[in-house]
């Protein structure tokens, strides 16, 4: 057995009103959470999906449900993107295409997937995004890609925010020719149509198969014969049979979706061994305290305090947490670990308000320069021994005022940044309250790539909390009437901050950041062990390590 320290000895009091008033909120959340997701999975649709049905086709979701491992499960990731966005066309569900980590015949795949039953599949600005997004993990990770094409092409009324810049659409194409010149497999099925820009992507693919009745051309008829005067039918323009038979432009012709997705799990079943990360991994072991407490620890309006420690004894395994400088900078843990059997380093943020002899109260969830200065190191340390680390963020940010300016707080978070920026094993993030400010940063945000980013449906974060926000709002707008002569009474003043209230909050909401690609999935708290080892196994395809270098080091 580990001689690790045990974080909690005795299970929480599920009998305690804290715990069931907690566990009543998240399980609110939880379950809004779930409606959202069953209603974006139906795409665009019944009739949609029946008409996608008449062509002979699947669905982009049943598509991958007969593709993957029989008994695993999709990690479908960026289902919000696009969420209460481009409202004026009818806002498409997941942004159009799917995306997600699966097992196909033993193996990790990103499988992207168009989505023809939302706007036929066609590129939003968000789409372009999100399968970009889905890339970059695959180029980060060394992770092989299964393209299941069946794309109208752009959105042409939002072309201008779709075609030219270095995140838009040409973006997936030059993704192509790199992730195939780092050796990362690509293969690529066109189950429908694949239209002009977009048809570059299967070409430039390792494998390239068609089903029969799908179209593969740079322009289709309408635009050939408006271009050049040549009437021309689609399937003689770029069939299945023209292209297999007469350009050689594709690898295998197939009758049909099942086959098709035979001959790809046919085609996977016979890649050879690749060579894994140099992590360490023993024989994993479930946690000693029950995950399913996870949603009653962590209070859901991020007033009420608790202890870190009892949400990652409920993540690692055996309970066992090896803690680094605990008596120092005591309002952020770090420590070394083990989940599924990995080795990782865990930096988090401790809720609990912190009294120690001849110092100040210290407030739970605020990063102190002793934090600072003891995290860059640990993460440092991780680097230095090539263990990945995990973040769980529950921060209001970094400590303000005169006394904590003197003592350095700017330098010592600067030199946190930079550990977090430079270290060259992989991060994960996960949010599970709030994540404000440089705080944010410093807990490797979305900025600091992290090989994946998940959020707790308890999730907010901003450049600020809401309260302090609303306020600083409602006094600059105040200050801008009243400067204009608008004199406001103090009902005018109380329904700004109303409004403004309100509308802060919907940016806080996890929704609001993952349809933005803010995160990679929200997912269920007693899920985060699952998501947390998937993510390390994704990590552990990629076997380079580059050396560790931090720069000009804050002195």
């Amino acid at each position: 057995m580990s001689q690790g320290l045990s974080v909690l000895a005795t299970s929480v009091d599920r009998d305690s009103l804290r715990y069931v008033e907690q566990r009543a909120a998240m399980d609110k959340l939880v379950a809004a959470l779930r409606a959202d997701e069953q209603r974006i999975a139906q795409g665009g649709g019944p009739k949609a999906i029946e008409k996608q049905h008449e062509k002979g086709r699947l669905t982009a979701r049943e598509r991958i449900a007969k593709l993957i491992d029989p008994g695993s499960a999709f990690f479908e990731l960026a289902l919000f993107a696009a969420h209460g966005m481009y409202e004026e066309w009818g806002t498409p569900a997941a942004a159009g295409v799917v995306t997600g980590v699966a097992r196909v015949a033993g193996r990790l795949f990103m499988v992207i997937a168009n989505d023809a039953t939302v706007k036929a599949g066609a590129f939003f600005p968000m789409t372009c995004k999100k399968v970009l997004r889905a890339q970059r993990i695959a180029l980060d990770n060394h992770l092989p890609v299964l393209y299941l094409v069946d794309s109208a092409g752009v959105f042409l009324p939002l072309q201008d925010e779709v075609f030219p810049d270095e995140d838009d659409f040409g973006r997936v194409f030059r993704n192509n020719a790199v992730l195939s010149a780092q050796g990362t497999p690509q293969l690529a099925a066109i189950m429908g149509m694949c239209v002009a820009g977009g048809a570059y992507l299967p070409v430039m693919c390792d494998t390239l198969l068609m089903t029969e009745g799908s179209g593969l051309f740079l322009a289709g008829p309408s635009l050939v014969k408006a271009a050049i005067g040549q009437q021309v039918g689609a399937e003689e323009l770029g069939g299945a049979a023209m292209h297999a038979e007469i350009s050689g432009t594709v690898d295998f012709k197939e009758k049909d979706d099942e086959s098709c997705l035979a001959r790809i799990r046919s085609i996977v079943e016979r890649m050879g061994p690749r060579p894994g990360a140099p992590f360490d991994r023993v024989a994993a072991r479930p946690p000693k305290l029950d995950p399913a407490d996870l949603g009653a620890i962590v209070s859901t309006d991020g007033a009420k305090e608790y202890d870190v420690r009892e949400v990652i004894g409920r993540l690692v395994d055996g309970s066992e947490f090896d803690e680094y400088r605990k008596e120092y900078g005591p309002t952020l843990v770090c420590g070394f670990a083990r989940l599924g059997g990995f080795a990782i380093g865990i930096v988090a943020n401790q809720k609990q308000h912190q009294r120690r002899p001849g110092h100040p109260i210290e407030f739970g969830g605020v990063i102190y320069k002793e934090c600072a200065e003891k995290a860059a190191r640990f993460i440092l340390d991780c680097g230095q021994n090539r263990i990945p680390l995990l973040f769980l963020h529950d921060v209001n940010g970094f400590m303000v005022g005169r006394d904590s300016e003197r003592a350095g707080i700017i330098r010592a978070g600067a030199k946190m940044v930079n550990a977090v920026s430079n270290v060259n094993v992989p991060k994960i993030s996960v949010i599970v309250g709030g994540s404000f400010g440089a705080g944010h940063y410093a807990m490797c945000g979305k900025a600091y790539d992290p090989r994946f980013l998940f959020a707790w449906p308890s999730a907010r974060y901003a450049v600020m909390g809401g309260a302090q926000a609303a306020g600083t709002l409602v006094d600059v707008r105040v200050a801008q009437l009243e400067k204009s002569g608008k004199k406001l009474s103090a009902e005018d003043v109380a329904a700004l901050r109303k409004d403004t209230e309100a509308r802060y909050a919907t940016a806080l909401d996890p929704r609001y950041a993952a349809a933005r690609l803010w995160c990679d999935k929200i997912i269920e708290p007693d899920q985060t062990r699952a998501a947390v080892l998937l993510a390390l196994e994704v990590a552990a395809l990629n076997p380079e390590l580059p050396a560790l270098r931090t720069g000009v080091y804050p002195s």
